[in-house]
């Protein structure tokens, strides 16, 4: 039976120029690369210059990815931008990437799941893309997470950074199995009654200001290995394939020792996890589509490979997605 799909067809990223070492943090910030590598495996981060915001940064990783899909901006007919650090309250990043991109009129928004937001947005762009609705589709992860810390709290303002990365989604025809090119299945998890573990104190309806991340680390680290690990399996049910099917896992970068308890309690075979955490940090809805991009131009994840990505993030927010590149 033949069935339409949703496949990424070109993959994007792309970093601010400036890069911060753990040594450059420690000349302000009571801390040391030993103390940072040890617990979290971050050596380094980008960070996005002043005049810099966030739609800049997707802009230039939705480029990469056209080019790479050999699509042009003309092509465009929906934009969903997965992000936390917008530049402004409204409009959308999205629309400000529509306008800067110069596309069409079409369909542009934003989604909000912060560390969660790419696969969450991916399962948006899916709904329009597999039914019709869109042709050539952009779904961008976009942070500057940096604008939100405290640079007095060591235990948050050393984990973060910026980036974009971003994929082109378009439709394929498959025979609706486990073989097909394009997303096969989703996990999708939120538990609101976490929110005070992960957040940012500041919003225009409480302070009128845009607050500073909180967080709660060990909590955090526990959730996120249990419920990371069900929605993989929950994922790989949905798309009718074994866990030992996965030929690569792109999971978020947040921390080395999530990565590890993940692929620990999994068993995964540690080749087969992608890990870009020590150069980029924690760069939220940005995390996957970079390392995704950064594991394609080295030539490990190739065109046919089953690739599982996953994610935790504030709200609790989380969740999984199993797609043929």
């Amino acid at each position: 039976m033949s069935v339409t799909r949703s496949a990424v067809t070109g993959v994007g990223s792309y970093l601010p120029e400036q890069v911060v070492t753990n040594a450059d943090l420690a000349e302000f910030v009571d801390t040391s690369d030993e103390w940072i590598v040890e617990r979290t495996g971050i050596r380094q981060r980008h960070k996005a210059r002043d005049d810099q915001p966030t739609s800049d940064l997707a802009v230039e990783a939705a480029k990469s990815a056209l080019i790479d899909a050999g699509r042009t901006a003309a092509e465009v007919d929906l934009i969903i931008v997965a992000t936390t650090t917008p530049d402004m309250t409204f409009p959308s990043v999205a629309s400000i990437v529509q306008r800067k991109l110069g596309t069409p009129t079409c369909i542009a928004f934003d989604v909000q799941a912060v560390c969660s937001g790419f696969v969450y947005a991916l399962s948006v762009a899916d709904g329009f893309v597999a039914r019709g609705l869109a042709k050539c589709a952009l779904v961008i992860g976009a942070e500057e997470m940096t604008r939100l810390m405290d640079w007095t709290d060591r235990s948050t303002c050393v984990l973060f950074g910026d980036g974009a990365g971003a994929v082109v989604v378009e439709p394929r025809e498959g025979q609706g199995t486990k073989e097909d090119q394009g997303l096969l299945g989703f996990a999708l998890r939120c538990d609101g009654t976490k929110t005070d573990l992960l957040y940012v104190d500041g919003g225009p309806a409480s302070t009128g200001t845009v607050g500073h991340l909180r967080m709660a680390g060990n909590q955090v680290f526990r959730h996120a290995v249990v419920n990371i690990a069900e929605a993989i399996t929950a994922a790989c049910v949905a798309s009718n394939i074994e866990v030992a099917d996965v030929d690569w896992f792109v999971p978020h970068q947040a921390n080395q020792r999530i990565i590890k308890g993940v692929g620990d309690r999994l068993g995964l075979d540690e080749d087969k996890v992608i890990s870009t955490v020590a150069i980029h940090a924690n760069t939220s809805a940005a995390s996957i589509p970079l390392a995704l991009d950064a594991a394609i131009r080295d030539g490990r994840i190739k065109r046919g490979d089953l690739v599982l990505l996953e994610a935790m993030g504030g709200g609790l927010t989380w969740g999984a997605c199993a797609f043929r590149l």
